[in-house]
């Protein structure tokens, strides 16, 4: 069963996942999970500041908070730390007899689970296995432990037996079986069903026979755990609410079916249990600092009260770190990571954690000032500020009782503002489906941390439920950062859009193959991307291809299948080529060709990222650069933006000139034309190069780690078309950066006029994209089989109309 030490995963470099132009997954793969950044996000432990994952015995709480176990006396309010090691603890559950607790163990690569002794704090391994293991819970009788796996390819629900050692498989469905909870006879069995088709469930399974009955049921139940009462006869679980919040509600094993409501309002109850004698249920919630805060409500309903907790034994000595960051010798807010003389991170109150999944690095925002209270020891602290500031590293003696201060100057390879650029993040979520509820304020620290000029999270749905929407119109145009909500539009089928700068959201949020009620919905993107456009918006196709090769094969693969049609008809504003969770390679190969035809689509870029979850990455961490010429005013901004007088980047920097012309302009079709590029770059970087209607005219090495570097050069100009420069990276990078690999992209400098083409180029570029447009229609036929939809099959046919037209 054993398969070998946890701490192994921290000896590979690089885990073979990760190779490639888009973030798969941090964590061993689970088979037929897609997206990894939900499984991740939302079924993977906590690392929290605050009490998390409660378990109760008796008159005492045992829980996680920052990382490790604690247990707290219910009278004493005073915390007693019980685990100490550099991995991060977390879901404790108590033994019948009370004198273990079970739990896992997280060293960023993989998880296992371990039992430690309450009295004397010695550890023993439980289950180690290649692949993700999690949520313990003892049998009844306390011979037993069952636990979530993914030993055998995907989530499955395991049995070992405590004397010998010998695990036995209990599920075998495809999908994910976790939270596993032993009922008191002994023969049944609650646990969590995710992923199956009939969306998030929670099940009862008989273990003698192996019948199963689903208890309740419901889409994108991201943070449900549902917690069995000590008499096995309810279960509590949380659930959202039709106004975006949760709440707690209660449902009968026997007679499942309506559910009964404990608390309400527009809070976040995560993580309940019962209290041993069945009075109380707890559960933990963040307050508006994002601390988690330890509470419960009677089982019957009632006045939610906090359980407190007023003293935090750490059982060993402790300082306080307090750390200033500046550039220019100005106190700036930054990003932080801290970790203690065992390697365990740390964060301060008050500090929303987050975890980067390329990097693996634990790590929070801080406002230029921050204070953390640490083991005694040696202390490690990591700082960088957005992309243009190399992280800096210091190391700091932390001595009991006593404060020590480091002082940390981040300096850029770059004066963005200087030159007249701006920055921003056009696609992320401030909350979607994570574990806090977050704020424009909140959002306003992240972008400052990260030196991001213009934030616009898109408001989207979470499968049926339309959340967020009272955050409409909540918009910060004032001092920078600006911060303007849009809508991300999912037609799932036809591909993603986001509305930039409108008025009004756009409505149905949601249609096509695979939904209800807009299922058959004869309904073009364009109609959504029209709307963004008449309000005086901007629109854009989000994450749009996730292979390198699109048209590598035969009709080309990984398009929207709306895209082309959209695009070469003139819907299309702006193309998301840089984004963590798609392909840039295949992007930019797609735009391309849309430039080589003609189209002048403008590159915008975003993270796609979801800040109220723990698993994420950060804001900026891809984004946009836009020249705005030194004006501060939004409207300026999106007008540059929208005329592609920018660029996109992962981590490279580029300010690019044809004959002293940017992009997004026009320099004349004369032969010959100079240009200039200067690289600037926090991480590493391969090569730059020069690029006209798609192909490498000219290229160099460019610096291995920060710096900057000036290039020039001449190329003889085509009759028409563009010329744009880019730069690319090893396939891992490191701090600022967090995607996979260094990627940067400017827009085109026109030929001529915008929109010009020269006839080989736009010939060959047409021809594929003719290709690509009759595999999506055959795509749109058999994912509307046997529905007649006349408005999309008159789109599809005129855009095929102006493609062969092209192509002649």
């Amino acid at each position: 069963m054993v398969r070998g030490p946890i701490l192994c995963a921290l000896l590979i470099l690089l885990w073979p996942s990760l190779v490639g132009a888009q973030w798969t997954n941090r964590y061993p793969k689970i088979q037929g999970y897609s997206h990894h950044v939900y499984l991740e996000g939302y079924e993977l432990p906590l690392f929290t500041v605050g009490p998390i994952d409660a378990a109760v015995h008796g008159d005492q709480v045992a829980f996680a908070s920052q990382g490790w176990l604690w247990i707290l006396g219910d009278e004493a309010r005073s915390a007693r730390r019980l685990t100490r090691t550099a991995g991060i603890d977390s879901r404790p559950a108590w033994s019948p007899d009370g004198a273990s607790l079970a739990f896992v163990r997280d060293d960023t690569r993989e998880t296992a689970i371990v039992q430690i002794d309450v009295a004397t704090g010695e550890e023993r391994v439980l289950v180690e296995e290649t692949g993700i293991d999690l949520d313990p819970a003892y049998a009844p009788d306390g011979r037993s432990l069952y636990y979530a796996s993914a030993v055998a390819g995907d989530l499955d629900l395991w049995r070992l037996d405590l004397a010998s050692g010998e695990s036995e498989r209990v599920t075998t469905e495809a999908g994910l079986e976790r939270r596993p909870i032993p009922h008191p006879d002994g023969d049944r069995l609650v646990y969590l069903s995710k992923s199956r088709g009939g969306g998030d469930q929670v099940r009862v399974r008989r273990l003698s026979t192996g019948d199963e009955r689903v208890i309740f049921r419901g889409s994108i139940l991201s943070q449900l755990q549902p917690a069995l009462s000590p008499d096995g006869r309810t279960i509590a679980l949380n659930v959202p609410d039709q106004r975006g919040g949760w709440e707690l509600r209660t449902v009968d094993l026997a007679q499942p079916g309506l559910t009964i409501l404990l608390t309400s309002g527009r809070g976040l109850p995560l993580t309940p249990t019962w209290s041993g004698d069945g009075r109380w249920v707890y559960f933990s919630e963040a307050d508006p600092e994002e601390r988690m805060q330890l509470m419960r409500v009677p089982a019957v309903g009632g006045v939610t009260e906090r359980v407190p907790v007023d003293v935090w034994d750490w059982g060993e000595e402790t300082g306080r770190l307090r750390i200033r960051t500046r550039v220019d010798g100005f106190q700036v807010p930054a990003r932080l990571t801290v970790l203690d003389g065992r390697g365990h991170p740390a964060v301060p109150a008050g500090a929303k954690p987050f975890f980067d999944g390329q990097n693996g690095r634990v790590f929070f925002y801080g406002d230029g000032f921050v204070e953390v209270e640490l083991p005694v020891g040696e202390a490690m602290i990591d700082a960088a500020r957005g992309l243009t500031t190399p992280m800096v590293t210091a190391s700091a003696s932390i001595e009991a009782g006593r404060v020590t201060e480091v002082d940390l100057e981040l300096t850029a390879v770059w004066s963005a503002e200087g030159e007249g650029w701006m920055s921003g993040d056009h696609h992320f979520h401030l909350n979607y489906g994570g574990s806090y509820q977050l704020d424009r304020a909140d959002l306003v620290l992240f972008a400052r941390s990260e030196d991001l000029d213009v934030a616009t999270p898109l408001l989207a749905n979470l499968h049926n439920r339309f959340e967020q929407q009272e955050l409409w119109g909540e918009d910060r145009l004032g001092p920078l950062p600006w911060i303007q909500f849009g809508q991300e539009v999912r037609s799932h089928f036809l591909g993603h859009v986001s509305l930039l700068d409108t008025r009004d959201l756009f409505w149905p949020w949601i249609w096509g193959p695979g939904y209800q009620v807009y299922g058959t919905d004869d309904r073009p993107n364009a109609e959504a991307l029209d709307h963004a456009r008449t309000q005086g918006g901007m629109n854009t196709y989000v994450h749009p291809v996730g292979n390198a090769e699109p048209f590598a094969t035969d009709p080309p693969a990984g398009i929207p299948v709306a895209f082309i049609a959209d695009a070469v008809q003139g819907h299309v504003d702006g193309l998301e080529v840089a984004c963590l969770w798609s392909n840039e390679q295949g992007t930019m190969e797609l735009w391309y060709r849309l430039l080589n035809v003609g189209v002048p689509i403008a590159p915008t870029a975003g993270t796609d990222v979801m800040t109220d979850l723990y698993r994420t990455m950060a804001v900026g961490a891809t984004r946009v650069y836009v020249q705005t010429g030194g004006s501060r005013a939004f409207s300026d901004y999106m007008d540059a933006l929208r005329a592609g007088r920018s660029f996109v980047t992962t981590g490279p920097l580029l300010d690019f000139r044809v004959e002293g012309v940017g992009p997004g302009g026009e320099v004349a079709n004369s032969g010959g034309a100079e240009w200039t590029l200067d690289l600037h770059t926090a991480v590493s970087t391969d090569r730059v190069e020069v690029v006209v209607n798609g192909r490498v005219v000219w290229s160099d090495d460019a610096p291995v780690g920060p710096g900057s570097r000036a290039y020039s050069g001449a190329v003889d100009l085509p009759p028409g078309g563009w010329i744009a420069a880019r730069a690319t990276g090893p396939a891992t990078t490191s701090w600022p950066a967090m995607s996979t690999d260094a990627f940067a992209h400017t827009a085109p400098v026109w030929i001529g006029s915008v929109g010009s083409t020269e006839d080989g180029a736009r010939r060959a570029a047409a021809q594929d994209l003719l290709r690509g447009l009759v595999g999506a229609r055959q795509r749109l036929e058999d994912g509307y089989a046997g529905i007649e939809i006349p408005v999309l099959q008159r789109h599809f046919d005129r855009a095929r109309s102006v493609l062969e037209e092209w192509a002649r």
